[in-house]
């Protein structure tokens, strides 16, 4: 079983590399992709985004649909018609039976301009609040795409680092064992060290399996993002030195989070837009006046009891009134709903407001806690080279056994992994505390572009 297990495992292991080496050979002579590339792909190809966008303008025409209805009205309607009468005499000595055709032609001009109607002011009111809640939900799918973006493309360079990593620790751990099975041969080590490392070896293979599906399935999700497939993106310089937060005060953070962060201005202008609606809904009870004018002509070849056609010329202009008594009380009912929304509104600013202020907390933290973590793990890197250095050293000499070189090289390429992840998600995590301060640009992006490898 223990062979038949193996032989799975080489085969899998030689399908994938396949694959990988399959993407090697096409990437050669290709650019690799840089983040803002990457960036700019997805806002041409992601669905999520082009939805937003499409809904932003189509938000933006409340503001002219508000404003039509406190505007003049003009309509034209006209009419024309071909009559036919065939009269049937019941006594032609009085009346001769006879057959009339005639045709008839109007039209009518109307004016309206309101003069009074409280519900379409507070509807035009609405519609400029209606405009900002579009901008500010389009601003929240815009951040989300950069963090997404961002996500993927640092996915994408760790799943490469942590393959990159795991084939270096195999050839290390493929040379310890080469090695063990030296000295087992010549006597000056036991058969131990060669199991102990035939073991690593094996894992190593499993652990590079994993590692190989990983970059697959995060391929996969920038080919989501954009459409497209990138054989090899640009990684970081290692010498990027990561900057603290500016401002420096989380408390600075949160306010501008309570202020400008997009949930927030959405929620402020749904709150407005609440109101506005609870006041048009109480204004529905109040009455309306209208300036009406119309002009007509109407034009026939005569009627049923002439043959004398005419011409008619109308105009009028007068004010109407109108005021709502009795609608089987919906209006009450849609007073009290409306007002019942504006008190929800209000809750939902409030929560918006205290869950960013939680975000840019926790992002703040999490920056300066990264940057930490990346300062130790380098601190770290240097301290496991040379562990690793000074046990191959005393297992030449004979005062180190096998097993403590393999788990000095384990330790050694964890710390390499581990680096890169914090320098990855410190990053990231910059970035969504700017999203939770609302000011998250395309400039962050080009500043994070410039610290990759050219």
């Amino acid at each position: 079983m223990h062979g038949r297990g193996q032989l799975i495992l080489r085969s899998l292991l030689i399908s994938r590399l396949a694959l990988v080496t399959a993407l090697a050979v096409t990437s050669l002579g290709v650019e690799a992709e840089d983040l803002f590339q990457v960036y700019r792909d997805a806002q041409r190809y992601d669905a999520a985004y082009s939805a937003a966008r499409l809904a932003l303008e189509a938000g933006r025409e409340k503001l002219p649909q508000g404003r039509a209805l406190i505007l003049p009205t003009l309509n034209l309607t006209g009419a024309a018609t071909r009559s036919r009468f065939d009269v049937d005499s019941n006594d032609p000595a009085i009346s001769a039976s006879f057959i009339r055709s005639t045709n008839a032609a109007s039209y009518t001009l109307t004016f309206t301009q309101p003069l009074y109607r409280p519900q379409n002011w507070y509807q035009y009111e609405q519609g400029e609040f209606q405009v900002r809640q579009a901008e500010a939900t389009f601003g929240l799918a815009y951040q989300d795409l950069v963090i997404r973006v961002s996500q993927a493309y640092f996915d994408g360079l760790a799943a490469v680092d942590t393959l990159n990593l795991v084939r270096a620790q195999k050839a290390a751990i493929s040379e310890q064992l080469a090695q063990a099975k030296r000295n087992f041969e010549v006597g000056t080590a036991t058969i131990t060290d060669t199991h102990e490392a035939q073991a690593r070896f094996d894992l190593s293979s499993a652990q590079e399996i994993a590692a190989i599906n990983d970059l697959e399935s995060k391929q996969r999700v920038l080919q989501q993002l954009t459409g497209k497939v990138y054989t090899e993106l640009k990684r970081m310089r290692g010498d990027v030195k990561l900057a603290p937060p500016n401002p420096a005060n989380m408390d600075d953070w949160v306010q501008l989070a309570e202020k400008q962060n997009y949930s927030v201005t959405q929620s402020e202008a749904s709150a407005e837009v609440a109101r506005r609606e609870a006041r048009r809904a109480s204004a529905a009870h109040m009455p309306t006046l209208d300036i009406v004018g119309s002009v007509g002509q109407s034009t026939d070849t005569g009627t049923v009891t002439t043959i004398v056609g005419r011409d008619i010329t109308t105009a009028q202009i007068g004010l109407q009134l109108a005021v709502p008594i009795y609608q089987g009380g919906s209006l009450s009912s849609k007073e009290r709903e409306a007002a019942a929304l504006a008190l929800k509104s209000r809750d939902d600013l409030e929560n918006a407001r205290r869950t960013a202020a939680l975000s840019a907390r926790q992002n703040y933290l999490a920056v300066i806690n990264g940057i930490a973590q990346v300062g130790a793990l380098e601190q770290a890197l240097v301290s496991s080279q040379s562990a690793l250095d000074s046990n191959r050293l005393g297992y030449e000499v004979g005062v180190r056994i096998n097993i403590d070189v393999l788990n000095a090289q384990q330790q050694l390429f964890s710390t390499r992994r581990d680096l890169a992840l914090a320098r990855y998600n410190t990053i990231t995590n910059q970035l969504r505390l700017k999203a939770a301060a609302g000011s998250l640009r395309e400039e962050d992006l080009e500043e994070i572009n410039r610290a990759l490898e050219r």
